[in-house]
């Protein structure tokens, strides 16, 4: 069974989200378990700041990085808009 876990940077930018987005999130983590690259997460590698980690989408513009520590561990790292986040 897959383990999920959050850095501090994922769980201080997640308190400040709108509830909306927040129970998106939670949504959107349950298909991440029943299967990552479910078609809706838009699961895909990253370049640039963000190197070797993955991102999901939430909403049409948020989105969360996550990296994977091995075979049945991922970490979120950080989730926010897609300017925030790579502008």
């Amino acid at each position: 069974m897959m383990q999920v876990f959050s850095h501090k940077h994922f769980d201080k930018k997640f308190e400040k989200l709108s509830p909306m987005i927040k129970k998106k999130f939670r949504e959107r983590i349950k298909i991440f378990f029943e299967n990552p690259f479910a078609e809706e997460l838009n699961n895909h590698e990253l370049n640039g700041t963000y190197q070797g980690m993955r991102s999901i989408n939430i909403t049409g513009d948020i989105r969360a990085i996550y990296e994977q520590v091995d075979k049945q561990k991922v970490c979120f790292i950080t989730i926010g808009s897609h300017a925030q986040l790579h502008g």
